[in-house]
């Protein structure tokens, strides 16, 4: 099997376990392919956990859990120096924490204060962790993937610009519409008859094993992706879409009064590195602007600062990316 075969066959598994999100799959994979860290944001009970777990079980990868709360400390993450008493004397061990895994789910990340919070900007950017002043590497396939809650924000802490902006993407989970509900509810009865314990007449057969892809088929595709032609007036529209986030006003008067801060050029490397896996899941071996427009929403969402105007007319930053879009030329 081809990596390109066996990164299909990984979305394919992972939707068969999530119904009518298959935008936010694509996101996940593309995450996966980009060597990137995912924030996931959507209303309780829209499968974002479920999605993330899906993922992990078809991935051979470790997958780690973390439970945000507000009394969540940093070493409760990274892990810590342990004390030991033994023949060869008292020494301390670096205990790793849960933070040292292939897939790390941060639960609620808004949940838990800054200094928690902080604790992952290490090893979300430079994929190390530094404890008592000693570097300790994190593996080489390595995935943060955040969820946080839109409503209930008494109690929380929202994440600063400078953590946001290490996330690759922000992820949006809507309503799954009727029919796609309707399968929802089949697929979760399916589970919990698959879960019972069989009758002491019935002949047990073993569920079948889901599938697995390999570790290497991720690092191949990466470098496949890697390898992709990238012409220089794509280069050219993906700094102007950047550079438009921070000179509003020079393309209209509505987004000077909507966009405060404009992004990062972190924003323009996501551009391109997401904008690469779209193309090679697409089967392209070069960069075309429909790339780069489909995972621009996801790339900036977070990126831009709004001004109080704009919220106060309820406009959101998908209404001023989609202006931003259509305002700045195609190459």
């Amino acid at each position: 099997m081809s990596c390109r075969e066996a990164i299909a066959s990984l979305e394919v598994s992972v939707g068969e376990s999530i119904i009518g999100q298959q935008a936010v799959i694509r996101r996940l994979v593309i995450g996966l392919l980009a060597n990137g860290n995912l924030l996931i944001e959507g209303l309780p009970g829209l499968a974002k956990t479920r999605a993330i777990k899906a993922l992990a079980r078809h991935l051979e990868a470790d997958f780690s859990r973390i439970q945000f709360t507000p009394d969540l400390l940093p070493s409760d993450v990274t892990g810590s120096d342990v004390y030991h008493q033994g023949a060869e004397g008292a020494i301390f061990r670096f205990s790793p924490g849960p933070l040292f895994a292939n897939l790390l789910l941060a639960d609620e990340i808004n949940r838990a204060p800054a200094k928690v919070q902080s604790a992952l900007l290490e090893a979300m950017e430079e994929r190390q962790v530094t404890v008592s002043g000693k570097t300790h590497a994190l593996p080489e396939l390595f995935m943060v993937l955040a969820t946080q809650n839109p409503i209930e924000q008494e109690g929380t802490y929202p994440l600063p610009e400078a953590q946001l902006d290490r996330f690759l993407m922000k992820v949006l989970i809507d309503y799954p519409a009727v029919e796609e509900e309707v399968e929802v509810i089949r697929l979760v009865r399916g589970e919990e008859r698959a879960v019972q314990p069989p009758a002491a007449a019935e002949d047990t057969h073993p569920a079948n094993a889901p599938v697995v892809i390999a570790q290497a088929a991720v690092f191949d595709a990466r470098r496949e992706i890697a390898a992709l032609h990238v012409a220089e007036p794509i280069e050219r529209y993906m700094a102007d879409l950047v550079d438009a986030t921070r000179h509003p006003a020079a393309l209209s008067e509505a987004l000077g009064r909507w966009i405060e801060r404009g992004a990062s050029p972190r924003a323009s490397l996501a551009l391109d590195r997401c904008g690469r896996a779209h193309a090679w899941l697409a089967g392209r071996d070069y960069l075309d602007p429909q790339d780069v427009q489909a995972v621009a929403p996801d790339v900036l969402r977070h990126r831009l600062g709004l001004s109080f105007e704009a919220q106060g007319e309820g406009v959101t930053a998908d209404a001023v990316i989609e202006q931003l879009l259509a305002s700045v030329a195609l190459p």
